[in-house]
């Protein structure tokens, strides 16, 4: 089966199954947030299974191990759609920081919406950071892990963005893990892109920052920036969208060992 027919049913499965697990949210919307949340990832590992069994698209997770027992903040990469859903079936129950224009896309805004995400106004800066705080302390209550994309958009493989603080600070002020995520979703499943190309996504789960330890927010993102882009360096170079210069350096390591 070629690549275009592949990803064409990969589609249809999409545009078919988001209406009907949107209407499942809606009518478990009365019975609290833990039923909505497992008709969601539901939602999420169904594409995940699409993507390995249609598409061809695997992934391996290095590092489960340091993943704790309570609540943390997750902190990763964002290359792509995939860490979206990967990260739902990695983790346990969770909810994302997410920019406010994604809920209003036709069902799968508004099933988001019922997922109870923080969705914050970058445009508002200080609103959005009181915002930011304010739902996070509400989520921790109900004992949801946090999802963090620290660059607050999705990046192509081999750049890096500003890593923004919010996540070193929810996790100072609600004493919560931090959890540093690297992945090379991106060399496969390029940004905006129909297709998604197989191949193997390596997902690598850092140890948790404890935040209780005194340093300042910026030194702790600091610190979660040089560990995600260090392992980036590690793991990237092997997809067809890799960066230039990443394939080249995994090149010359291959031919010296």
């Amino acid at each position: 089966m070629n690549l275009l027919l592949r990803n064409l049913i990969y589609w249809l499965i999409l545009v078919l199954i988001t209406p009907i697990f949107f209407t499942g949210l809606f009518l478990l919307s009365p019975f609290g947030r833990r039923p909505r949340h497992i008709m969601g990832v539901s939602w999420a590992k169904t594409l995940l299974w699409s993507l390995e069994h249609i598409i061809g698209l695997k992934y391996r997770v290095i590092g489960r191990e340091n993943i704790p027992a309570i609540p943390s903040i997750i902190c990763s990469k964002h290359q792509s759609g995939w860490e979206t859903l990967a990260l739902q079936k990695v983790f346990p129950w969770q909810i994302y920081v997410t920019k406010r224009e994604l809920l209003w896309i036709p069902f799968f805004g508004w099933g988001l919406a019922l997922m109870n995400p923080i969705a914050i106004n970058r445009s508002r800066g200080a609103e959005a950071s009181q915002r930011l705080l304010q739902q996070g302390l509400n989520r921790k209550r109900h004992r949801f892990w946090i999802t963090v994309f620290p660059e607050g958009t999705r990046t192509r493989p081999g750049m890096v963005g500003k890593y923004k603080l919010g996540a070193a600070r929810m996790a100072q002020q609600f004493d919560m893990p931090l959890v540093p995520v690297a992945h090379n979703a991106g060399e496969f499943w390029p940004r905006n892109a129909f297709l998604k190309y197989p191949g193997e996504i390596t997902l690598v789960i850092g140890t948790p920052i404890m935040p209780n330890l005194g340093p300042r927010p910026d030194a702790i993102m600091k610190q979660v920036e040089q560990w995600i882009e260090a392992r980036q360096r590690e793991i990237g170079g092997v997809g067809p969208f890799a960066d230039p210069e990443e394939k080249r350096a995994r090149l010359v390591s291959s031919t010296h060992r």
